[in-house]
């Protein structure tokens, strides 16, 4: 039987979060995830669990029932208003003893789920109308784009490498990991990648013939991309300490953590925090925003959203000019000059 890999273990993590969340609401919530199943990915349908467990805790209160009571024609009988009180209920709310809070985004991405919910309610006869469909989606502010600039980006890879600016027992912590934080940080600046793409590595995904790897994206769709000599050295002086590690037969994972398994999602997002704090203080950076950086840097040399858009694994170019403020500022200053008056 052959070995599961990190994106199917990840996938099987999800479905039995799912199954937790829905035990416990109505039987028609459990066709809705059999019905979408083939159309989404597992980690979708996590987020759609999540969030239909909020509302149906809302209807709790607001129907006076237990969860598991609500019924079709519950559901049937909400006016527009309900759906914007349950809005409102989310920036502050109760659960499991914690308190909560949503902003804009937060609100629009459950709204987003109750669509498709309700959609598909609706369309399997389940309901007699779209209630859902009525209400619209809360105004979304642009958030400052947060990004690292080229001497920030060299001061960073210092501080991967150099390991100067931290106390003894950090310094000891991090000299065993020197290489490999060194390889994950030049990978995320030099192509883009997202943190689970760069989690889910194995050894066996790169092909330094050719600079390339092949990487996971969102939804299990596999592509290939190519990275410079900077980055392939920074990836071969990795590959050559963990060859001098103990490391199990069966681990193709190409980042380890110092346990010699796998590395987290967490401690990627850990050691990009700390290192960046070193570099750049007053900037909150995250894998992702290595993301913006690079993103930025690419089109700057490009002029060319779709080549943009395509590295970074966007379905839609939209996504890309939202995403890249520098960009349209960018693109402003190259026509500056184009427009002549005599």
């Amino acid at each position: 039987m052959n070995k599961l890999d990190y994106f199917q273990k990840r996938d099987i993590s999800n479905q039995k979060k799912i199954g937790r969340i829905i035990a416990d609401l109505p039987e028609f919530v459990y066709d809705f995830f059999i019905g979408i199943e083939n159309n989404s990915s597992s980690l979708t349908r996590r987020n759609y669990a999540m969030d239909l467990n909020i509302f149906f805790e809302f209807l709790k209160d607001f129907l006076h029932k237990n969860k598991n009571e609500i019924t079709l024609k519950d559901l049937d009988s909400l006016k527009s208003n309900h759906i914007e009180q349950f809005l409102s209920y989310l920036s502050y709310y109760e659960n499991d003893g914690k308190t909560n809070k949503n902003g804009e985004r937060g609100k629009a991405r459950k709204l987003a789920s109750l669509r498709s919910f309700f959609k598909y309610l609706f369309n399997h006869d389940k309901i007699s109308s779209n209630v859902v469909s009525k209400v619209p989606t809360p105004k979304l502010h642009n958030k400052e784009i947060i990004r690292l600039e080229r001497d920030e980006v060299s001061r960073m890879l210092d501080a991967v490498s150099l390991n100067n600016t931290f106390s003894q027992h950090q310094k000891a912590y991090n000299q065993n990991t020197t290489e490999r934080d060194t390889a994950i940080v030049t990978l995320f600046l030099g192509t883009g990648i997202r943190i689970s793409e760069c989690v889910g590595l194995n050894t066996n995904d790169f092909d330094f013939s050719q600079n390339a790897f092949k990487v996971t994206r969102k939804g299990g769709n596999q592509t290939v991309l190519y990275f410079s000599n900077e980055v392939a050295e920074a990836l071969k002086t990795w590959l050559k300490k963990r060859e001098t590690l103990n490391i199990d037969a069966d681990e193709k994972a190409m980042f380890l953590s110092l346990q010699k398994k796998r590395i987290s999602v967490r401690a990627v997002e850990n050691l990009v925090k700390k290192f960046a704090k070193e570099a750049t203080p007053l900037k909150k950076i995250s894998p992702h925003k290595l993301r913006s950086t690079f993103g930025t840097n690419l089109y700057r040399e490009t002029k060319d959203i779709y080549i943009v858009a395509d590295v970074l694994g966007h379905k839609d170019v939209n996504t890309t000019k939202k995403h890249y403020a520098a960009i349209s500022e960018d693109m402003r200053k190259s026509i500056a000059d184009k427009i002549k008056l005599n």
